[in-house]
């Protein structure tokens, strides 16, 4: 296999936001609302609602709400750097910065490639609200495993 690059091209591999969106069909991706809004050369973008769903008590975007909305971006993204016949992508660790609070509307994440190895990959994700202040900042080390 060859060595993979850091900057993967989401693109040039035909990846459409419609794909990710129907990969997102009856999971909890669908649950919280989370949608794929752009494919970028080497990031991924989705929106996440600010509701009900992803409220905690206090009525504030639940931080975990923000965590599932980075995970899912960047699981997506490792997963579209691998050879998906012969290889899969899981997560190993995830960390969340939460820098502002959100009641209402959207919020949009976006993660990049930091490090993508034949073992591992790591990824930052940014999410923002719709001034572009941001919310909440990630980093996703994912597993590259063999399939059997």
């Amino acid at each position: 296999m060859a060595a993979q690059s850091k900057s993967p091209s989401f693109v040039s591999k035909g990846v459409t936001v419609d794909d990710l969106n129907q990969l997102s069909k009856n999971n909890m991706v669908e649950h919280l609302g989370i949608v794929f809004t752009e494919v970028g050369e080497d990031y991924i973008s989705a929106t996440l609602p600010v509701d009900k769903r992803t409220h905690q008590p206090y009525g504030l975007l639940h931080g975990g709400a923000s965590v599932a909305l980075a995970e899912t971006l960047g699981s997506m993204a490792a997963a579209l750097c691998v050879d998906r016949t012969r290889q899969y992508c899981v997560g190993l660790e995830i960390n969340a910065n939460h820098v502002k609070s959100a009641r209402e509307g959207i919020v949009t994440g976006t993660t990049r490639p930091i490090h993508i190895g034949k073992r591992t990959q790591v990824w930052e994700i940014k999410i923002v609200n719709p001034q572009n202040e941001l919310i909440s900042i990630s980093r996703i080390t994912m597993a590259v495993i063999d399939k059997k």
